[in-house]
């Protein structure tokens, strides 16, 4: 007897059967973050440049050019490095969303900040 896939739950789905869960597979918790957690950043690079610097484009794209080369991800790290100057935070806030060997890339720049907890119970404070 010959059995479809469809028939053992695996296989292709009919085009009107919805994906489950929403059509979200398993991902992991970090890779559910949403886009408001950061700002989404369109950037032409350009490596071996004479100077770093990075300079605002029309229509909101951004132009970064870098001294380093584009070899082992060398000049994605400057950029990033370069960034995280321009926009005052930190460069473990800015990721390479998209285009790691491309010159057009997309980078999202965390702005949010961190709260401390503050004290409870007058814990901290002088009186």
């Amino acid at each position: 007897m010959r059995t479809r896939m469809n028939d053992l739950g695996g296989g292709l789905r009919p085009p009107s059967e919805p994906p489950p869960n929403g059509g979200l597979r398993g991902r992991s918790p970090r890779s559910q973050r949403t886009e408001s957690s950061g700002e989404l950043l369109e950037v032409r690079v350009q490596p071996r440049a004479r100077r770093n610097e990075v300079v605002e484009q029309a229509g909101g794209a951004w132009r970064v050019r870098v001294t380093a080369a584009p070899e082992g991800g060398e000049a994605n790290r400057a950029v990033i490095a370069l960034l995280a100057e321009a926009f005052g935070v930190a460069s473990s806030r800015v990721a390479l969303v998209r285009g790691a060997t491309s010159r057009d890339k997309l980078f999202r720049i965390e702005r949010r900040p961190l709260t401390l907890p503050s004290p409870q119970g007058g814990e901290g404070r002088r009186k």
